[in-house]
């Protein structure tokens, strides 16, 4: 009996190992590990063969069995090399370990082949047996030893690869390691482990035949369906259910004493029941298949292509067709559907129709916030099949849908739409081209790509909103320039009425308050000029002005107030081009922000001084000054103002914006308590001919130095 089984058991491991060599052989042996298990299975084929003939005909002998089972951990160990040589390839092991490792193992390989060949050759014991029993000891750990190296150091994706691998070459070393400890304990080798050892060999082929397949990622000659699976699973379950109703049902009768027949009936008929229930249930059969499908088989969709087209829809930018329209195509080709319409949410909470595609435009156009659908949806993420919701509404609570979805003559699938947690929109499918059976994975894709064509639509509603805003925005500035233009208007008229009884007998007085009125009817006339036209150019209306001139008129216009400006030297006639009532404007108000910081005791300085091709306009002051922060942050923002309540900021920030118009700059010097200046460059009107307005030659860079007093 011990002869015929071991025969059948190294049998067995010869025959399979030798299919082993044949499938590694086909494979093309490019990689090291793929020519070490294919050396390993051919040297455990040949081992298991000598196997077979020792125990039919008692040949070859003892030494040539030990040998070859040298050879044969030699070569599985080989195999673990190679797999810690391309670890090593990768950087995932320390040179220490190789080193290490491959002296321990060329050291006790070469001694006990060396030992095992005296012994073959000169017919004489050198070692022991137990001496031999401890090397094979000493091998089986080793190759252990390997295995833990390779498997803890390896990364995740690595060991997907060798897992196999390591659990057969770890299995037959783990029973190598417990056969020998059993026979230098007892004396002997144990008929069991011998007996059993070929089948355990022949047993751990298919992982490496797994390894070999996975590995080159062959194609598998068939497929079984999902229903093929489930079918099969419920009877393999139903029977297992079967056989521990039997024991139970003996069990029972066993221990019922009297009433176990009765016991027994009762038993097999409620288990029996429990299964029928279970087997026809709809919902355990449905978790049943979502099972199945997401652990036995492949996804149904292409996720990485699913992902590049929908980034492809979201990434078109332009608005043809309308991204609502998008999301509904979008959404509808998940399921073979052409047809559907969008609601969202609005500013009094209720969901309006944003579009519809392929369907009639349903007739109620609204669902109320406070209908049952939408309270269902913020309750769960839930998609609601209508067919389903037809033929069965308890499924879905008695839930009433509202009539702008199911006087939908197409409507198939409701789809709710959150931005974070939040419900922001419904969706509706129609029905599809065919007939398409929907699972757990149609669903599961459905809601992630519901999830980011909100955040889209709600990224574009938040952009309208601000285009919106910043329109308004505009408009509000518009209106803050012209109302500041105005405030001036008014100031200078206030003035006049002010001081009209005192002086109405007065003519110089008559004669400034007609000039004053026509220059406030002009600027009036202006302002409304440009309401009209807002678009006509700046350049339309600038032509050459006398700059000096317009500086002695702003001084005698600004000479009422304390303190008065004065122009220093007589600068010639400088010619620049502009809008003359536009600069005036501008420069008339440096004039009075410089009245306004300066007590009436100060004194505020103008200066012209022409350099390289520009005239440089100096506004000096001795008020209050400004630090280099207001400066830098606040003096040319819009609506910034040191003037509290009764500034609106806008006056510098308009000069600056119209002297960079006409090519120029503002640039400012400052300091708190010691007074400001300002410096306006604006470019001469003959700037290109290399001559000054007047013809007189420019001065030095030097020349615009001295204009440019310090402030301290």
């Amino acid at each position: 009996m011990f002869r015929d089984l071991s025969v059948i058991s190294h049998g067995a491991a010869a025959a399979v190992f030798a299919v082993l060599a044949v499938l590694v052989a086909t494979r093309y042996l490019r990689r090291d590990i793929d020519r070490a298990l294919f050396l390993a299975a051919i040297v455990t084929a040949l081992w298991a063969s000598v196997l077979v003939t020792q125990s039919l005909w008692g040949s070859p002998g003892f030494f040539t069995r030990y040998l070859l089972e040298l050879l044969r951990d030699t070569a599985w160990i080989l195999l673990l090399f190679a797999m810690l040589r391309d670890g090593f390839r990768q950087g995932r092991f320390g040179s220490q370990i190789k080193k290490v490792l491959g002296a321990a193992t060329a050291i006790l390989i070469i001694t006990l082949l060396a030992l095992g060949t005296l012994e073959f050759v000169l017919n004489i014991g050198l070692v022991s047996g137990k001496t031999k029993v401890i090397g094979q000891i000493a091998l089986s750990l080793l190759g252990l030893s390997l295995v833990e190296q390779i498997w803890r150091n390896s990364t995740a994706f690595g060991r997907s690869s060798m897992k196999y691998l390591c659990i057969g070459v770890a299995t037959i070393f783990v029973f190598d390691f417990f056969m020998y400890a059993d026979a230098l304990l007892f004396g002997q080798v144990a008929d069991s482990f011998w007996n059993a050892r070929g089948f355990v060999n022949a047993a751990l082929m298919p992982l490496f035949a797994i390894n070999v397949v996975n590995t080159r990622k062959q194609p598998v000659d068939f497929q079984l369906s999902r229903s093929a699976v489930f079918h099969a699973g419920t009877l393999i379950f139903a029977g297992g259910y079967l056989l521990l109703l039997a024991i139970g049902g003996y069990y029972v009768r066993a221990l019922g004493g009297e009433w176990g027949e009765a016991l027994q009936v009762l038993f097999i008929t409620v288990s029996l029941a429990f299964l029928v229930t279970l087997l026809l249930s709809r919902r355990i059969r449905g978790r049943l298949m979502v099972f199945i499908s997401q652990n036995f088989f492949d996804y149904k969709y292409d996720y990485r292509d699913e992902w590049l087209k929908l980034t492809k829809e979201l990434a078109n930018l332009s608005n043809e067709p309308p991204l609502p329209e998008r999301v509904v195509r979008i959404l509808a080709g998940l399921v073979e559907s052409n047809a559907g319409a969008l609601w969202i949410k609005g500013e009094q909470k209720d969901f309006h129709l944003k579009a519809s595609v392929n369907i009639a435009t349903p007739k109620y156009t609204i669902i109320d916030e406070d209908s049952d659908m939408v309270k269902f949806f913020k309750d769960r993420e839930w998609i609601i099949d209508l067919s389903e919701y037809r033929e069965d509404p308890v499924s879905y609570n008695l839930l009433e849908i509202p009539d702008s979805i199911t006087k939908t003559p197409e409507a198939w699938l409701v789809i709710p739409l959150y931005l974070d947690n939040e419900l922001y929109g419904i969706a509706m499918v129609g029905a599809p081209y065919a007939r398409v059976e929907l699972n757990w994975e149609n669903f599961d894709l459905i809601k992630v790509v519901a999830r980011q064509t909100c955040n889209l639509i709600a990224q574009n509603d938040a952009q309208n909103r601000l285009s919106r805003a910043m329109q308004f925005e505009a408009v509000s500035k518009a209106s803050a320039f012209m109302v500041h233009d105005l405030k001036t208007l008014i100031a200078q008229l206030s003035l006049l009425v002010k001081n009209a009884p005192k002086h109405r007998n007065n003519p110089a007085f008559i004669d400034d308050m007609i000039a004053t009125t026509d220059h406030a009817v002009r600027k009036m006339s202006n302002l409304v000029d440009h309401i009209r036209k807002p678009s006509s150019g700046a350049d339309e209306q600038r032509a050459p002005i006398d700059l000096t001139q317009l500086v002695r008129e702003l001084i005698e216009d600004n000479s009422r107030r304390s303190p008065a400006p004065w122009l220093q030297g007589a600068p010639p006639a400088i010619q620049v081009c502009a809008d003359k009532e536009q600069l005036r404007s501008v420069l008339g108000h440096l004039i009075r922000n410089a009245q306004d910081a300066t007590a009436p005791t100060g004194e505020i300085t103008l200066n012209l001084k022409t350099a390289k091709g520009s005239v440089v306009l100096f506004i000096q002051d001795t008020g209050s000054g400004m630090t280099e922060e207001f400066i830098r942050t606040r003096l040319f923002k819009p609506f910034e103002s040191t003037k509290g309540l009764t500034g609106m900021g806008i006056g510098a920030y308009q000069a600056r914006e119209y002297i960079q118009e006409l090519g120029g700059s503002i640039d400012v010097t400052s300091e708190p308590g010691l007074g400001s200046c300002f410096s306006v460059r604006i470019p001469l009107a003959n700037a290109a001919t290399g001559e000054s307005a007047g013809n007189k030659p420019e001065p030095t860079d030097s020349g615009l130095q001295e204009g440019r007093q310090a402030v301290n």
